[in-house]
């Protein structure tokens, strides 16, 4: 509440819930294993409350269904990782994977990503995987989209002084929006060189999402970033 009795005002969201179709096994997932790998709702808790260990922590913000971060839990054992999504069926089914893997080292959260940053200790993220952003390609609708100079902020906080920022998006425009908007923002480098994009990192697999994307012939553009320190 503000000083004046009234809630605050609640910021432009960056995402809408788009529920869909959800399986007979997502909901089953998210009634069985989604109290077990959810974040705890106590503000004060740390990922190493989370884990049990203070192994490094990578975040991934919109994980879809979950097959990115699915295969890289599973090739490293020894890193610990958090999905933020908000589309259920998705986290229901990331947590299907999670389950048949046998895997220890996966939390979800469906809240809002900025919530989840706040609750972060400073400089506790190794790297952070943003890959396909909802793209909001209406004009009047960029305002929401993710990737703008207060989230940037907002991440520069939370990241390593020698963590990473891996972004990819299909759309040409907000491709040049990035670009933009890593030109104003002083305490960040684009490792690929100032206006350029990166090449396709090997951490990220080829999805279903990005397949459509590609055949419908538009271009992948990628981009790896870090603070300047």
């Amino acid at each position: 509440m503000t000083d004046s009795g009234t809630p605050p005002r609640r910021g432009i969201r960056s995402f809408v819930r788009r529920e869909g179709r959800i399986t007979s096994a997502q909901a089953r997932a998210l009634t069985e294993l989604l109290p077990v790998f959810e974040l705890p709702g106590q503000a004060d808790s740390t990922p190493a409350d989370w884990f049990g260990n203070r192994n490094p922590l990578y975040l991934e913000i919109g994980t879809g269904n979950g097959e990115n971060l699915h295969l890289n839990a599973l090739a490293n054992p020894a890193n610990n990782y958090l999905a933020v999504e908000v589309h259920r069926p998705g986290i229901g089914q990331l947590l299907l994977q999670v389950a048949a893997a046998g895997l220890t080292n996966v939390r979800v959260s469906t809240a809002d990503v900025h919530e989840i940053l706040a609750r972060l200790p400073t400089g506790c993220l190794q790297e952070v995987c943003i890959f396909f952003p909802d793209p909001w390609p209406k004009s009047r609708h960029h305002k929401r989209r993710l990737i703008q100079t207060p989230f940037l902020a907002a991440l520069q906080r939370v990241l390593a002084s020698s963590g990473r920022v891996r972004i990819a998006t299909d759309i040409d425009d907000y491709a040049e929006s990035i670009l933009e908007c890593l030109a104003n923002a002083p305490g960040w480098r684009n490792l690929a060189g100032e206006g350029r994009c990166a090449p396709c990192p090997r951490i990220r697999c080829v999805t279903r999402f990005e397949r459509r994307a590609l055949e419908a012939g538009r271009r992948i553009h990628d981009f790896l970033i870090a603070r300047r320190d």
